[in-house]
């Protein structure tokens, strides 16, 4: 008997039984499908995600490049003065970077379990206002503490943005569609750093030449906080909590909609938080490998992203040529994640295309570091090299859709890798040390090593989804195993459904 086969036959214990079968406490889908039947043709199905498609996608996309850009206006701010007028020095900047994580990290659970608990785009479309208006509330501060107590709040109001994003999208999208959709609406990223990079450049200049009664790095916190709440309105009125109260969808629509992603094995939604579900997140070595991925991946990320303004500068271009001269490598960001979620689906591996990204960023690095401090073309060209390193978060964050089943499972490892993601972002300023400036070469060796890590936990991630699929496919084969009636809305687990098949 093979190693397979012994634990397939451990995982089974008795052929044909899936444990926590609960037909009282089904997904909210469940109610949906039972009693219609339809019959869904190809192009019913092909007309009907074109539909879907024109309906989500625009508010997601939008509202993550937000979620994004509102995050960089610090940098932008860092070269229009805001370091001056706050009288800030030595690792003060570092730290209203890093604090934003804080409260991020803090309201990560309560944020997750709120939205499995409450009306999903109700709840989503609060948090987008508040973080609207909140940003709004930096233009006004006059100090380093006025500005870590903002900073901390926003990061609060935006900790639901990834989790709900990612379980939009597996309520809306089959398995196969999942990698595409996720890499359009992160790819926004990379949009939001073309446009903030244009809109910060605008207004240093235009202020510069018709001054105004306020700073412009001001202008810069109003523009964008205020367009994000206005957003947040849009959101609140057009986004459905899922198919069961889509509004642009007729009731024949809504149970295509759901029959559709029955295929998935995870339903659209449970309610109920389920103590099992959870221990199994917490001892799945998937979710650990994820959580490990999101700490280390994310150093890099919360580093260049609060400095990347001041590291173009350090490359030998002016303050205000550093804000034009990050456009560009937005536009890298969308290109790689646009790829790499493409044919990621087309060839059933995003985990090995997102670490194909990450590796390219690890090159990028490389010429930073080894390029002459003349070359400053060269090195802005390791820089924009390095905006493909979002691959591979990307991808994990899809396979969080995708490949973790049971709502409350689902849940509890998007706060797992978000809190994971926090922790990375807190340190990630902290490498950029103010004696280290304007070079920050010990920051870049940190980030270099980094990638290589990240590289190797995807690599990891790719064998244990083969190993387990194996696993699976033994137990279904196995003597006397019969599927569970309904088993697709009945809210399992991927580890104690058999059926499950795990995304690469």
């Amino acid at each position: 008997m093979s190693d397979i086969e012994k634990v397939a036959k451990d995982s089974s214990q008795a052929a044909g039984v899936t444990p926590h079968v609960d037909n009282s406490d089904p997904d909210e889908a469940l109610k949906l499908v039972t009693g219609e039947t339809v019959v869904l043709t190809a192009e019913d199905e092909k007309k009907l995600l074109r539909k879907i498609d024109l309906h989500l996608m625009p508010l997601l996309c939008i509202i993550y490049g937000l979620n994004y850009l509102d995050k960089t206006t610090l940098s932008y701010a860092s070269v229009m003065g805001i370091k001056t007028d706050l009288n800030l020095v030595g690792q003060d900047y570092s730290w209203i970077a890093s604090v934003f994580y804080f409260g991020y990290l803090f309201w990560e659970w309560p944020t997750n379990r709120l939205l499995q608990r409450l009306p999903l785009a109700k709840y989503s479309a609060f948090n987008i206002i508040l973080w609207g208006l909140t940003l709004c509330c930096m233009a006004a501060v006059k100090n380093f503490g006025g500005a870590i107590a903002v900073r901390i709040f926003l990061g609060a109001f935006e900790a639901a943005v990834s989790p709900g994003f990612a379980l939009f999208t597996s309520q809306w999208y089959t398995k196969k569609e999942q990698g595409t959709r996720v890499g359009w609406w992160f790819s926004f990223n990379g949009w939001a750093q073309i446009v903030g990079g244009f809109m910060a450049y605008g207004i240093a200049v235009g202020t510069e030449a018709h001054p105004i009664l306020i700073k412009s790095w001001q202008l810069v916190f109003l523009v964008t906080g205020f367009f994000t709440a206005f957003m947040g309105g849009l959101f609140l009125y057009f986004m459905p909590d899922s198919q069961l109260n889509a509004r642009f969808l007729t009731q024949r629509e809504r149970v295509m909609a759901v029959e559709r992603i029955r295929i998935n094995q995870q339903g659209v939604g449970n309610k109920h938080f389920k103590w099992y579900q959870c221990k199994e997140a917490l001892t799945d070595p998937m979710i650990w490998a994820f959580v490990l991925f999101s700490l280390i991946a994310d150093i890099p990320n919360g580093g260049v992203s609060n400095y990347f303004s001041q590291l173009i500068v350090s490359f030998g271009f002016t303050e205000a040529q550093s804000l034009l001269l990050g456009a560009p490598g937005g536009a890298i960001q969308v290109i790689t994640l646009l790829c790499a979620g493409h044919f990621g689906d087309r060839f059933n591996n995003r985990i090995l295309f997102g670490a194909a990204g990450v590796f390219i960023a690890a090159i990028g690095l490389l010429l930073i570091l080894v390029l002459p401090l003349s070359n400053s073309g060269g090195r802005l060209a390791g820089y924009y090299l390095y905006q493909s390193s979002s691959t591979g978060f990307v991808a994990l964050l899809g396979l969080i859709s995708t490949n973790v089943a049971g709502w409350t499972k689902k849940t509890t490892a998007a706060t797992m890798y978000l809190i994971a993601y926090c922790v990375g972002n807190i340190i990630g300023p902290q490498v950029f040390q103010s004696t280290d400036a304007p070079q920050y070469r010990k920051a870049n060796i940190t980030i270099l090593v980094c990638m290589f890590v990240a590289c190797a936990i995807l690599v990891f991630i790719n064998f244990w989804c083969r190993r387990q699929n194996k696993i699976k496919a033994a137990i279904r084969a196995s003597p006397g195993y019969a599927k569970v009636e309904g088993q697709e809305f009945l809210d399992l687990t991927d580890g104690e459904n058999p059926e499950f098949i795990y995304t690469l």
